[in-house]
């Protein structure tokens, strides 16, 4: 009975750790590739919600720095009318509660780099 107990504990935490998260990003937003994430650089604001520090190293050309930590603060400085693209370092963690907050925001285009910046294959600029 113990064994069950535990693996019950070991697939619902894998769960919460894996799976939700990527739910909830799918709710509010457009995980997309390389390719699509490009076309969309164009029309959209290109937002790096990693910490400054991590910026100054490396980012995508044309991005601005807006921290998950500090997003609240910057939801002002977000056009409603134009699509958002928000990026990480790696796999999105914490785009969905960035894009859960700019949803409730207004904006309803919302795109998230699939694999972030270490797979990003355009321009960028180093600090």
């Amino acid at each position: 009975m113990l064994i069950i107990i535990e693996i019950i504990v070991l697939l619902a935490l894998l769960f919460f750790m894996f799976i939700w998260p990527k739910l909830k990003l799918n709710r509010n937003a457009k995980v997309v590739g390389n390719e699509e994430f490009e076309k969309k650089l164009a029309d959209g604001q290109l937002i790096d919600i990693r910490e400054a520090s991590l910026y100054r190293q490396k980012h995508i050309l044309g991005a601005r720095n807006l921290p998950e930590n500090q997003i609240d603060m910057s939801l002002n400085a977000l056009s409603k009318n134009k699509p958002v693209l928000i990026y990480e370092t790696t796999r999105p963690t914490k785009a969905a509660k960035v894009a859960k907050k700019l949803k409730k925001a207004g904006i309803t285009e919302i795109y998230v780099l699939k694999d972030g910046l270490n797979a990003w294959q355009g321009k960028t600029k180093q600090g």
